[in-house]
């Protein structure tokens, strides 16, 4: 597998976000500290109250921006980012999938399950198998996005 696969899921989660991000004239210090802070710290348990107060900001203001300047809501951004990584778990590493929902920050396995399935319309099983065969790969961070 190829470098350019293991960065792929990140690559094009930060191309959304940038898309969303043009569309209004500049992102706000406070958004760009909370996906910052999401995207550093996405297997840790996150509340949109925790991260309101580490920017100092109202968390239903907070929300309300989150959504007009990166386009997707703030549970929606999170579980993508949590995506990217268990993607990044499942290509490149040989433990076992609970394991991987856990270390990036799902609550349970049926959560991970059914988020993972929603982004890439694979479950992590076969999302692992089709990226350990170098097949399928573009199918799936193609899918993974187009929902946005």
């Amino acid at each position: 597998m190829t470098a350019n696969h293991q960065v792929m899921p990140k690559m094009l989660f930060a191309a959304q976000v940038e898309n969303a991000t043009c569309r209004t004239r500049a992102e706000p210090v406070a958004i760009w500290k909370a996906r910052k802070y999401i995207e550093e710290h996405s297997w840790e348990e996150l509340s949109l109250t925790k991260i309101a107060r580490m920017v100092n900001m109202n968390a239903n203001y907070l929300s309300e921006n989150f959504k007009r300047v990166t386009g997707t809501n703030f549970v929606e951004y999170v579980a993508r980012a949590r995506f990217a990584d268990a993607c990044d778990l499942l290509r490149n590493s040989n433990l076992r999938i609970s394991q991987i929902a856990f270390a990036a920050g799902f609550q349970s396995l049926s959560q991970f399950n059914r988020v993972f399935k929603r982004f890439s319309g694979q479950s992590p099983r076969q999302y692992r198998a089709a990226a350990r065969r170098g097949l399928g790969t573009n199918k799936v961070l193609t899918h993974e996005y187009e929902k946005v």
